[in-house]
């Protein structure tokens, strides 16, 4: 099943990360299973606080949309362990015609060698001019010749090597073998049998032949076979039986990980002139095989954006994606796409508002604790029911789901907005919610912080200055804006790195050591960015 992740923006509020769980469970609910919500950064703690009273799981965390090797379709031949004789490899070759070369690994799985048909080709074209056959397994021997073995020295055997022969008739001499390191086929030639057991032959192998009776207790140090092939199969078969770890290519190994990315793979690619590559898994393990003909046209990931419509505050990689849906109650951004989708906007605000009609549209209604969920992303993202941003919609669904879920909004408000900010790191609270934005030739991060104790956070100025110092200088920011948005006073104590002409023309107070009290300004979204942008035009 190709995966298809709903997920919101970098650095997740609850609005996010709740409609990327909702909308997945809304598709879900429809029959689309392959829909999966995620998420693209920490979770904050005011978000944890509400999975864990409604008692979901954070979504899984995902880093990028870039094609990668797991997304192609490559090749997943049987992989062959060392051991296995080139006899079962050929088989399994020409059981996948379309596979120029098959992995061997080792016991555990990793990778040990690659073998093309070249490699078999080779070998059996050198096994002919040779006729040695060096240590190879009795069981193999077995295996390829479908023998068994008929006398006490051959079950004692473990290994067979020799110079591989064919017994002639006895008078001819000169063309009989001769020394006690060579393999013995014949047939129903009791005196070549005893000859060859007087000699303590390392192996004889009878072709369509019984052992005659009065050599069954012979003593002798040779292992007897028995084969229902002719001698002639049996010469060429009995090859077969050499482990594929001695032919196969163990040298100069171009291998992938399933996370390599595929730009990366084709660069690669460009440097060598394999017929194929194995692949690799995390723990190195072998899972498939990989050609230039699996390039051509990769599989790219599939994703819906929730909360978002910007490339700035999306997924990394986002342009290697396939975008399916945007919904979303922000203002239109710069996201293209190939092709035309399905697209939600509405002046909302939070993006649940806009998931519950989705759901009354289906004639769905969502589970008690997901209502409960979706209400408590409704009150945190209105900042309760404060910010300019919120509409009679956003509180009549809230007061729906409310009701599904049997419990109080206001309640629920208060314990939100109840995470103490002086138990946090600077780090937690100027990233958690962060922006970055770009006006009028104006580069800019805004952090929103929604808290009932502002004045007590204004304790941690010091500490949040100096992170924000860094952070201008270190991505050459005109402003870096930390909002600490209060929602028993209804306004926002800001903090800022910039100019204090810009604060006072922007929003009309007079700032003082880098911070002004904003009343009655709650939305970054409604009222923060529009005032700059009207400023700088």
């Amino acid at each position: 099943m190709n995966t298809i992740y709903v997920t919101g923006h970098r650095n997740p509020d609850t609005d996010s990360i709740v409609a990327a769980i909702a909308y997945a469970a809304l598709r879900n609910a429809c029959g689309d299973w392959e829909y999966e919500a995620a998420c693209l950064g920490q979770v904050s703690d005011e978000t944890q606080i509400v999975l864990d009273k409604f008692g979901f799981q954070a979504p899984q965390r995902i880093h990028d949309m870039y094609t990668q090797v797991r997304d192609l379709d490559f090749d997943a031949p049987p992989v062959l362990n060392a051991g296995v004789t080139v006899g079962r490899a050929w088989a399994e070759l020409q059981d996948f015609s379309t596979v120029a070369a098959v992995p061997v690994a080792r016991e555990d799985g990793t990778l040990h060698g690659i073998l093309s048909r070249t490699d078999v080709a080779n070998y059996n074209m050198a096994s002919i001019n040779a006729c040695i056959l060096e240590e190879v397994p009795l069981f193999n021997m077995l295996s390829v010749l479908e023998g068994k073995v008929l006398n006490e020295a051959g079950e004692c055997t473990d290994m067979i090597s020799g110079e591989v022969t064919i017994a002639l008739p006895q008078s001819r001499e000169n063309l009989l073998f001769g020394k006690k390191e060579s393999v013995v086929l014949c047939g129903h030639q009791p005196d070549m049998i005893r000859r060859a057991l007087e000699l303590n032959v390392n192996c004889v192998v009878l072709c369509q032949a019984e052992l005659p009776a009065e050599l069954r207790d012979f003593p002798t140090e040779t292992c007897i076979v028995s084969t229902p092939f002719d001698a002639y199969r049996a010469a060429r078969l009995i090859f077969q039986s050499t482990p594929v770890s001695r032919i196969c290519n163990t040298q100069g190994l171009v291998c992938f990980h399933l996370d390599d990315r595929v730009d990366d793979v084709r660069e690669a690619m460009l440097n060598h002139r394999h017929p194929s590559y194995p692949i690799l898994d995390a723990q190195e393990r072998v899972v498939g095989v990989l050609t230039r003909y699996h390039l051509l046209r990769p599989r790219r990931k599939r994703v819906v954006l929730v909360d978002h419509n910007e490339a700035s505050q999306s997924v990394p990689g986002l342009e290697e994606a396939e975008i399916l849906e945007i919904i979303d109650h922000h203002r239109l951004a710069d996201i293209q796409t190939n092709n035309p989708i399905f697209v939600r906007n509405e002046p909302v605000g939070s993006t649940n508002t806009i998931i519950a009609g989705m759901f009354q549209d289906r004639g769905l209604m969502p589970s008690t604790k997901l209502a409960g969920l979706m209400a408590a992303a409704i009150v945190s993202d209105t900042v309760m029911f404060k910010s300019p941003t919120c509409t009679m919609r956003d509180i009549r669904t809230a007061e729906r789901m409310a009701r599904i879920a049997n419990i109080s909004l206001e309640d629920l408000g208060r314990e939100i907005f109840s995470a103490a900010i002086v138990q946090k790191s600077p780090e937690e609270i100027l990233f958690t919610d962060y922006k970055e934005f770009h006006i009028a030739g104006h580069e800019l991060a805004i952090s929103q912080v929604t808290c009932m104790d502002s004045p007590t956070a204004l304790q941690r100025k010091p500490e949040l200055m100096k992170l924000m110092r860094q952070q201008a200088k270190k991505q050459g920011f005109d402003l870096v804006m930390l909002m600490l948005t209060d929602v028993l006073r209804e306004g926002t104590q800001i903090l800022y790195v910039g100019e204090d002409e810009t604060i006072q023309q922007a929003f009309g107070v007079t700032p003082r050591e880098n911070t002004a009290f904003l009343p009655k300004i709650m939305s970054r979204k409604k009222q923060v960015i529009p005032m700059l942008s009207a400023l700088w035009g």
